[in-house]
């Protein structure tokens, strides 16, 4: 299958037909026309010159110069437009001066054909096959305009509605820009070192094992890992952080990363196309297509509309005369506004350039949505559950507490004995003291007591570090029995280190919760998000611990994964719209099971693979920004809606005083559509907020 960029798709409904008239060509029972991307998918056997023929019906062409031809295409238009309105105004100041109309219809009608043909000729074509469209509508009430002789207002219909085809499609393709913006940042070419030599290659042919070249200011063309050199990288095109991130030998990059400063020499660890940057441009590419729930309702409402105002405008052009002696050319003049009014352009518009926007402004953010439809229920959630470890914690021990009771020995013995053990717990625990001790002794005879911990030997005498089982050689005093006591109520982990004769200190471990857990949960309120809830595995006293420092009331522990999803399940039973915050890796069940799952995890796949929305960050920090962005698609959609539906309703009821004009009815559904495009592409605007 290939993919080519096509222009001039204006319309989805035209869209869909040509697609089905592609299909019906040889080799292309696969193909896809996608209005929203502006491309076509399809096998490189079909006869491209008969597609390009179908796709020239509704004057849409297969390009390799995406922005040349927009350019040129969108110039065109414009030139048409001002022309056709050009004549319209020399023909209108003729018709005030002079008394004779017969030079005045030719300007009229060549102002009309200028800018309406393309409409004519498609609204007949309609017509023939029995399909009711928006271009079927036009076309009639044009046929109608002239009919009755108003040259006027007819060709003012076609110069207006063409003005607000034009309009629709500048804003369609301002929102694929703001998509093809992002797509822009996947590099092109690669400097490849093979066997000593430098290569410039495409992306996509880099392999696995690759060694490539980057200098500085350079974008990084796939995942891997620094084998050579020292720089900053701007990761802002994967996680959304502006701040620059140190890279050295043996860390790992992000593809579409650029090299601040310095040469890196980098290994390949995946195919460009299986890379983060790939993985999120085809997500964002692909979340395009999906049909939220208030599209699904708009194409179905338009289906039996547009029919619907046809029988109205027939009714409005046919009743009066015969029951009120109205006269027929003034029925038939409020007939034709009739359906000029029932155009569903602003309708069709209020929903998918307000989504795309919205999916494209997360992105940039380093927030992946899958979908329009995540989006929306995004937007709609009134509840969140968050996992405890490696989501409102960090996943890493740290020493919270610390007790000493023997000042000369505890850290010295603590630091001999742990200084080469891997375990987290010895990890954590060299992070406090080694700062504290200056020479580090080494301990002999290390053995590890299953079950209780370490026993050494350092300096010729024997040393126990662990748990309170490490420590039934001793009796212990009261004083420590209480501390022991104490700081296990406060959900710490101990680790107790003693001689063979007393204790000699006690650390106090936690899970550290991140920084920014506290300040998410007062924004998540802030921004209607009133009910979080943490699900977690471990018991109770930790689980209500951090539960307590950030501020979240509702708290489940001791959950298997599998309960996890029960009490989701349960939430959702009892009326709420539920989002499942974790770590993308664990908790599976509970993420599918949520309405919308969210994971974060740095761009990891189980992460993007796992969930409806992913944080591409390592924190938190921006999942309030993505629900705002949400709530505000949809507050603007729901606005959208009502301002397309209350202009044509207000336009329509004028038809009953016979107030209705052809100028009223196109300037009620240009200005529906201009308001709706316009409003739907505020989304783009950044906005401050406080938190």
């Amino acid at each position: 299958m290939k993919e080519y960029k096509v222009k001039g798709l204006s319309c989805p409904n035209c869209t869909l037909e040509m697609e089905s008239k592609i299909k019906e060509l040889d080799h292309a029972g696969n193909s896809q026309l996608s209005y929203t991307k502006g491309k076509l998918i399809i096998h490189e056997n079909v006869n491209l010159t008969k597609v390009q023929d179908i796709l020239s019906t509704e004057n849409a062409v297969i390009i390799a110069d995406d922005e040349e031809h927009t350019h040129i295409g969108m110039n065109r238009e414009k030139w048409l437009l001002i022309g056709s309105a050009t004549l319209f105004f020399v023909a209108l100041t003729l018709d005030f001066t002079l008394y004779n109309s017969f030079f005045v219809i030719p300007i009229y009608l060549t102002a009309m054909v200028i800018s309406g043909y393309k409409t004519f000729i498609k609204g007949l074509r309609n017509l023939v096959k029995f399909t009711f469209t928006i271009d079927t509508l036009m076309t009639v009430a044009l046929i109608g305009a002239v009919a009755i002789g108003e040259w006027k207002e007819g060709t003012l219909v076609a110069i207006l509605f063409g003005l607000n085809e034009y309009l629709e499609g500048l804003g369609m393709e301002k929102a694929r820009n703001s998509v093809e913006k992002l797509l822009d940042l996947a590099p092109k070419t690669a400097t490849m070192i093979k066997n000593g030599m430098e290569k410039l290659v495409p992306v996509e042919s880099l392999q696995v094992g690759d060694v490539v070249l980057i200098k500085a200011g350079e974008t990084i063309p796939s995942d891997g890992v620094v084998i050579e050199g020292k720089s900053s990288v701007n990761e802002a095109a994967i996680t959304g952080e502006s701040l620059p991130v140190e890279k050295e030998s043996g860390e790992s990059l992000f593809g579409g990363s650029i090299n601040n400063e310095g040469i890196l020499k980098v290994k390949v660890t995946k195919a460009f196309e299986d890379s983060s940057l790939a993985k999120i441009l085809h997500l964002v590419e692909n979340a395009q297509e999906t049909k939220t729930p208030t599209e699904l309702f708009i194409n179905r409402f338009a289906k039996y509309y547009t029919p619907f105002i046809m029988i109205f405008a027939a009714l409005v052009t046919i009743v009066p005369p015969l029951l009120f002696e109205l006269s027929w050319e003034k029925s038939l003049y409020q007939g034709l506004a009739v359906l000029i009014v029932g155009c569903p352009c602003a309708l069709i518009l209020s929903s998918p350039i307000a989504n795309i926007s919205g999916i494209t402004r997360n992105a940039r953010n380093g927030i992946l949505v899958k979908g329009s439809v995540f989006l929306e229920l995004l937007g709609k959630l009134n509840m969140l559950v968050f996992d405890k470890t490696g989501t409102l914690t960090k996943g890493e021990p740290h020493v919270e507490k610390t007790i000493v009771y023997d000042d000369s020995l505890f850290y010295p013995v603590v630091a001999a004995i742990e200084k080469k053990s891997t375990h987290p717990l010895a990890k954590a625990i060299m992070q406090k003291v080694e700062p504290l001790v200056p020479h580090l002794e080494d301990a002999t005879n290390v053995r590890a007591i299953a079950g209780q911990g370490l026993k050494a030997v350092v300096n010729g005498e024997s040393y126990w570090v662990g748990n309170e089982k490490n420590l039934q050689h001793l009796e212990m005093l009261e004083e420590v029995k209480s501390d022991i006591q104490k700081l296990k109520k406060e959900g710490l982990t101990l680790v107790i280190v003693a001689s063979e004769r007393h204790i000699l200190g006690i650390f106090g471990i936690s899970d550290e919760v991140r920084p920014e857990s506290r300040w998410v949960i007062q924004a998540l309120d802030k921004v209607g998000i009133h009910k979080t809830v943490m699900l977690t595995g471990d018991h109770e006293q930790t689980a209500n611990k951090v539960a307590k420092q950030v501020g979240m009331a509702s708290v489940y522990s001791n959950l298997l994964p599998e309960q996890k999803a029960e009490k989701i399940k349960k939430m959702i039973n009892d009326g709420n719209i539920v989002g499942m915050v974790g770590d993308g890796i664990n908790d599976a069940p509970a993420l599918a099971t949520a309405n919308v799952g969210i994971a974060m995890g740095k761009g990891t796949d189980s992460a993007i693979d796992t969930a409806d929305v992913v944080l591409m960050q390592d924190h938190l920090g921006k999942l309030p920004s993505a629900i705002r962005i949400a709530r505000r698609v949809n507050r603007l959609i729901k606005i959208n809606i009502s301002i397309a539906l209350s202009l044509k309703a207000i336009a329509l009821l004028l038809t009953i005083p016979g107030l209705l004009t052809l100028w009223i009815a196109i300037l009620s559904d240009m200005g529906a559509t201009i308001i709706v495009t316009i409003l739907s592409l505020t989304v783009m605007i950044e906005r401050k907020h406080k938190t």
